[in-house]
């Protein structure tokens, strides 16, 4: 398997809001080391919710030994900048979205493939079988850093400020944002929209002021990001499921010891289990908010001119990478076992 281990400097301001933050950490837990955690998510989000029920987990089996602390919203800086974070040790976990976590290793290239799960239900198993995903969460441990635990961010769809996007034609002369993957770069570009990659913090104020057309996301950007007061039409093209993920320091994991490896792994498991418990109802809540307060319309294109244009890019993939081969074989049986309704938005 590929490796692309990805490195550029720490912005001067970020460097010096986390020096703050750490000083000003310093000193306040006794003797007890302080665990930093980041994300990109409000404090109302599934992803912040299952991190502080590890937070309550850690600080309960192991608090005389280490104060967690949650920082959200990109208070840290960006996807990309708290990855080098955690890289250097600067910070021990963050959630990354996978798309963002390719620049680091090509392997995870493989999970942003549009249309590479069939349905939902094989998307989770997939994710929940370590054959699928061991070999790629370790594949960045060079980098300094590998994934502990995946998180559900549900299907990604096309919003706009204008239009409606009913099929791949409706894309064309559209600035739509996209994460920072080189894969989204080039969906874009085969769908006919012009990628415009920035960071999530960047969006909102991005598509208000017409620098951009629209996004690529999941119905929670719509309310818990604002999206929806400025985007009025979302449609469910349904072209990625792309897990989040939470890495960690790969120093501080081999740190531990071997009992508090296994609390840690205990409190893996509960993110993933609390934030994804969260997740259905949060959706839920999100359609409703959206419609019912934000005005905005829900459309339900044919998905499959997007998929006809899109699923060439497996074939790229498996030529260039053929060692990702097994782990897609395994994919495309998950997809068999689990059909499921690929439109669960209508």
């Amino acid at each position: 398997m590929q490796e692309n281990l990805f490195r550029t400097k720490f912005p001067a301001a970020l460097t010096v809001v986390l020096l703050m933050t750490i000083l000003t950490g310093c000193g306040g837990a006794e003797d007890r080391q302080i665990v930093r955690i980041g994300h990109n998510q409000a404090e109302d989000h599934p992803t912040n919710l299952g991190l502080k029920a590890f937070e309550e987990w850690i600080e309960e089996e192991l608090g005389e030994t280490y104060d967690v602390e949650i920082y959200p919203s990109e208070l840290l800086g960006s996807q990309t900048d708290m990855i080098q974070l955690t890289q250097t040790g600067a910070i021990d976990f963050c959630v990354a979205s996978n798309s963002i976590l390719e620049t680091f290793s090509d392997d995870y290239t493989l999970f942003n493939l549009p249309y590479l799960f069939g349905s939902q239900e094989a998307y989770h198993a997939a994710m929940d079988d370590p054959d699928v995903t061991e070999d790629i969460f370790r594949s960045t441990r060079e980098a300094g850093f590998e994934a502990v635990t995946w998180l559900d961010a549900g299907t990604r769809n096309f919003y706009t400020v204008g239009k409606a996007i009913l099929s791949p034609a409706d894309l064309k002369g559209l600035k739509i944002r996209v994460q920072q993957s080189p894969t989204n770069v080039e969906m874009m570009r085969l769908l006919g929209g012009s990628a415009t990659p920035m960071g999530f913090g960047e969006v909102y104020t991005s598509l208000q002021s017409g620098v951009i057309d629209g996004a690529e996301n999941n119905e929670l950007a719509l309310t818990s990001n604002g999206h929806g007061d400025v985007c009025k039409h979302f449609s469910y093209d349904m072209h990625q499921m792309i897990p989040d993920l939470l890495i960690g320091n790969c120093a501080f994991l081999d740190g531990l010891s071997e009992t508090e490896r296994e609390i840690f792994e205990e409190g893996f498991r509960l993110v993933n289990e609390v934030q994804r418990y969260r997740w259905a109802g949060a959706v839920e809540a999100a359609r409703k908010r959206a419609s019912e307060v934000q005005g905005v319309q829900f459309y339900y294109p044919d998905v499959e001119p997007f998929r006809e244009i899109c699923v060439p890019m497996h074939r790229t993939l498996l030529e260039t990478d053929p060692e990702l081969q097994s782990i897609y074989d395994r994919i495309m049986e998950y997809n068999a076992l689990y059909r499921g309704d690929e439109e669960e938005g209508r």
